[in-house]
């Protein structure tokens, strides 16, 4: 007869710390679900979804002094074909001087006596090309709005390293959150007699669906 009397401590003991490894790992990646969650479905009407991208352009005489230097830079390179290299630092700044485009990072094609700079960001893109023979510069800038920003985020589209490593930690956040929260739906089932079966169905509804009207 004490063997009801020990186990009660301790499911106790379980229940509150699942309960706080539940509200803890939740509170974590709240915003982040409901951004995910939004743009989840906003990826799924993507083609309902109008976007108009706007478009921004520019062109512009590169300094003298920053066109002997590019020039300087092509030389040291391999006469044949195209090549790619980190975006020179005093091109990088004047790109950002210039025109607000951050070039650190990134990298340069070189080809023909001519400098390419491709800038894909989140909801967007952009470019620079700089022909260094005539020492002109032009660029344009592809703004294609908040939606589409937002689902690039939810992708990890362009968005860097340190926004990868938070996708990887809300991923583990969630699995915590949905782990803990199936082991205290298993504590509490037995009050709930609804508990397994709305737990099968989230797992037959999906397979039924994969099965028989994805193709």
């Amino acid at each position: 007869m004490t063997a009801p009397a020990a186990s009660s401590p301790r499911r106790a003991y379980w229940l509150k710390t699942l309960h706080e490894w539940h509200w803890v790992s939740s509170a974590i990646c709240l915003l982040a679900m409901v951004l995910f969650a939004v743009t989840g479905f906003t990826l799924n009407h993507a083609a309902d979804i109008e976007a108009k991208p706007r478009i921004t352009q520019g062109e512009t005489t590169v300094p003298a002094a920053l066109l002997d230097t590019l020039n300087a830079e092509q030389a040291k390179l391999p006469q044949n074909g195209a090549h790619r290299t980190p975006v020179p630092a005093a091109l990088a700044r004047w790109l950002a001087h210039t025109w607000q485009l951050d070039a650190s990072g990134q990298e340069a094609e070189w080809s023909d006596g001519e400098l390419m700079v491709s800038l894909p960001r989140p909801g967007g893109d952009a470019w620079a090309r700089i022909d260094l023979d005539a020492g002109q510069a032009e660029y344009e800038l592809t703004d294609r709005g908040w939606i589409a920003y937002f689902n690039d985020l939810h992708k990890g589209r362009h968005t860097g390293s340190a926004w990868r490593w938070f996708i990887d930690v809300f991923a583990a956040a969630c699995l915590v959150f949905c782990i803990t929260g199936l082991f205290i739906l298993k504590m509490h089932a037995a009050k709930r007699p609804f508990t397994w079966p709305m737990v099968g169905l989230g797992l037959v509804v999906p397979a039924v669906l994969a099965l028989l009207f994805i193709h």
